[in-house]
């Protein structure tokens, strides 16, 4: 399948929530079905660049988002295009040029791909102080557009639909420079299941509708999600699936909470086989992240969205409910009711599938990996040499 042009592609994400991690693993997933004329190296950007802070500054970003979420909703607003606030986040330097550039010299890269978007911008510093000569793209993880994903020495983008790019171009960026795949999700999602031999592998009933409640990696399952499953407002006879992620805390506390449930309840920590437990479902209740999102719409699933965070979340809230593959309630007697709506009236869980299906990207992260390739060839000198790379 490959050109035979060699190809070694960095690709710098984060760990703050699992998306961009995700989005990064599907492209090496990508590349390594290309072919060996593709290599990949995957780096957790934070670890790198802050090793010793990551680990405080990922807690506290965690705590932020869920406990002050209007505040980091005004922030997102105040700083989406291009202004002076927007600018100084943009110059705040959480990491070194140095540590990035010694990265780059022990890869020897020949394109550098980001879903980050503090690795985008420093990315982009480091070719602006003359440090780098690699091409640079960045893989915009959620439905929207904001000035932290967007800076002047990128390449590349790679966006999720049509509406981030006329986004984008209204920010200056010229259209021959986005690409747009869909946001890249791994292959599994997009391959057919048998969802009763699915149900019977995961120990699950194959009458009884199956509504699948997750939070994303980080385990941030809205409280009245867990607490709706107490209450006698849920009517239709159904098992609820919890996966709580990497919020093992989380995961403890539900298992005390929920022991006494009158519904059949099934609770995990992190998985690695999401898809299956999607393919298995009928109904997915989350909040709106990129990539669980995505995931659910490559598999067919419904999806009930509440609480989205302000800002990203919002913006991707607001793509989905428009285009038909997902509902969203707005407070906690109305994610009862549409919950019961939708169980009860298979014919709309129905068409919320039909709706998924027409808006999959089903090669998403092959067509994103081809981008990146095309790329990398149109902006590698003749012959490659260390010209690429600003010092020996």
């Amino acid at each position: 399948m490959g050109s035979g042009q060699m190809h070694k592609i960095l690709i710098l994400t984060g760990d703050l929530g699992d998306g961009h991690i995700q989005a990064a693993g599907a492209i090496a997933e990508a590349a390594r079905l290309y072919g060996p004329e593709a290599q990949t190296v995957l780096v957790n950007f934070p670890s790198v660049t802050h090793p010793k802070l990551h680990p405080v500054g990922r807690y506290f970003y965690t705590k932020w988002v869920t406990r002050f979420p209007l505040v980091y909703g005004y922030l997102f607003q105040k700083t989406r295009g291009e202004n002076l606030m927007s600018q100084l986040f943009r110059k705040m330097k959480f990491y070194t040029l140095s540590r990035l550039e010694r990265l780059i010299q022990e890869v020897r890269p020949t394109v550098i791909v980001t879903t980050f978007p503090p690795a985008a911008a420093g990315i982009s510093m480091l070719k602006e102080s003359g440090l780098s000569g690699l091409p640079a793209i960045t893989v915009i993880t959620d439905h929207t557009d904001h000035s932290y994903w967007l800076h002047p020495y990128t390449d590349r983008y790679i966006v999720a639909s049509e509406r981030v790019r006329d986004a984008l171009v209204s920010h200056g960026i010229r259209e021959s420079q986005i690409s747009v795949t869909g946001i890249p999700v791994r292959p599994e999602f997009t391959m057919a299941q048998d969802r009763m031999k699915l149900r019977d592998k995961l120990g699950l009933d194959r009458e009884r509708p199956v509504v699948l409640l997750m939070g994303g990696g980080l385990g941030m399952i809205a409280k009245e999600s867990s607490s709706l499953l107490l209450t006698g407002d849920i009517a239709v006879d159904a098992q609820f699936v919890l996966i709580c992620g990497r919020n093992r805390k989380l995961q403890e506390s539900l298992a005390k909470e929920l022991a006494d449930c009158r519904h059949s309840i099934t609770i995990t920590g992190y998985v690695d086989n999401v898809h299956e437990w999607m393919a298995a479902a009928d109904l997915l209740i989350t909040k709106p992240g990129g990539l669980t999102t995505s995931e659910a719409i490559a598999t067919g699933l419904p999806m009930l969205l509440y609480k989205p965070l302000p800002g990203q979340e919002t913006d991707n809230s607001a793509f989905l409910v428009e285009a038909g593959v997902a509902i969203e309630a707005g407070h906690e007697k109305e994610l009862a009711a549409l919950l019961n709506s939708l169980l009860r009236n298979p014919e709309r869980l129905a068409g919320l599938r039909r709706q998924a299906a027409g808006c999959r990207r089903e090669h998403a992260a092959y067509e994103a990996l081809l981008s990146i390739l095309e790329t990398d060839a149109a902006n590698r000198p003749r012959k490659l040499s260390d010209a690429l790379y600003a010092r020996a």
